[in-house]
């Protein structure tokens, strides 16, 4: 109830004369949607970054874990994290246990070292890319890890690092740190915070991480080039996918056998088509997907960009013109301009927007933090 008199008294002020009648009722309506963003929680909810880069003193948002996490086996552990060690393990047994004993003798030797070389490979780099900690020399030297982070009070420190010392990891850092808020501490050579390996990518790890990309994207598309094979002969010749010793005791057509050599297992015709039907639809998802991120990083490597660096000078070039774009819009209406600058200072006081304070992308300067 208290919020009527307020927007009463908003409006009171807003009262306008009948010949500033268009352009005051821009400015009223500009103020009591302003007023309400400060006055109403879900409002106010949906105006916020999530991605903040650190939680402030006396904020009332969620702030990140306290304790500084060392890798991707630190909790809390993320659902993408299993998502990705049970797509694995599915394209691991449907490799080796169910469609390369389908090929004919020769091609089955090739497949068995080319696949399990990938697949070794994959497994070993990503092993390597989760458990390594990418964080500064100084912070593994120096930091305690069990030892909470400090809440970062912006009306002592306008940035989290300021002349390459982090207030919160409270030690020296590098040129190219950034301080994760996933991670709760400041990671050299910042790349960006993964997912997938529920850890930061850095100068430590990125290798591990690209090469870990690399291989599960020719291991996926070897298993396609399998695939395709199975079901071109499937539908041509089925005994050149019947080969093997264990199908001279087999008289039924209609009968496959999994798991061979080790463990054979009899299945009928619609169940190996399923099972080749759904591991291929989950190969060609997940090799557009790591594609896509492997023809990304190959091109940051050619301008040699860190996914961080390639962000923040997309978002410097799209503020421009963004603010261009709506002050076209603001003449064409007949509104008056409202100064950038009152705005955010108005709403994102002391804000941070993908660890790029809003002042630094108007002024196309790169800040020292990351979310």
């Amino acid at each position: 109830m208290a919020l009527l008199p307020t927007l009463a008294h908003v409006v009171r002020d807003k009262a306008f004369r009948r010949d500033e009648g268009p352009i005051l009722m821009g400015v009223f309506f500009l103020d009591v949607t302003g007023f309400l963003m400060s006055q109403c929680p879900f409002m106010d909810l949906c105006s916020r970054s999530w991605r903040q880069v650190v939680p402030e003193a006396g904020g009332k948002w969620a702030s990140p874990p306290r304790l500084s996490r060392v890798n991707g086996w630190s909790r809390p552990l993320h659902s993408f994290q299993a998502v990705a060690w049970v797509t694995l393990l599915i394209m691991a047994i449907a490799n080796f246990g169910i469609f390369i004993p389908f090929l004919p003798r020769n091609w089955k030797y090739l497949a068995y070292s080319v696949n399990g070389g990938l697949f070794f490979l994959h497994f070993l780099v990503h092993l390597i890319a989760v458990s390594i900690d990418p964080a500064e020399a100084n912070v593994r030297f120096k930091k305690n890890y069990s030892k909470p982070v400090p809440t970062f009070d912006r009306s002592r420190h306008a940035h989290v690092i300021q002349n390459q010392y982090c207030h919160l990891c409270e030690v020296p850092v590098s040129s190219k740190a950034k301080h994760c808020s996933t991670c709760n501490k400041c990671v050299s050579g910042f790349d960006h915070h993964c997912k997938w390996l529920n850890n930061c990518v850095g100068s430590r790890n990125y290798w591990y991480f690209f090469f870990s990309v690399a291989s599960a994207s020719a291991g996926l598309l070897c298993l396609i080039i399998i695939l395709l094979y199975i079901f071109i002969q499937f539908f041509i010749d089925q005994e050149e996918l019947r080969t093997h010793p264990y199908y001279k005791k087999v008289s039924n057509k209609n009968t496959w056998m999994l798991f061979l050599p080790l463990f054979p297992v009899k299945t009928k015709t619609p169940v190996v088509l399923g099972i080749g039907v759904f591991v291929l639809l989950l190969d060609i998802v997940s090799l557009l997907l790591l594609g896509h991120l492997l023809i990304f990083h190959l091109y940051l490597m050619a301008k040699k960009l860190s996914t961080f660096d390639y962000m923040t000078q997309g978002r410097q070039q799209q503020t421009p013109k963004a603010s261009a774009e709506k002050e076209e819009l603001s003449l064409q209406i007949g509104f008056p301009q409202v100064p950038a600058v009152a705005s955010s200072d108005r709403h994102s006081r002391g804000k941070e927007w993908d660890g790029v304070s809003h002042s630094a992308v108007a002024m196309g300067q790169k800040t020292e933090q990351f979310p």
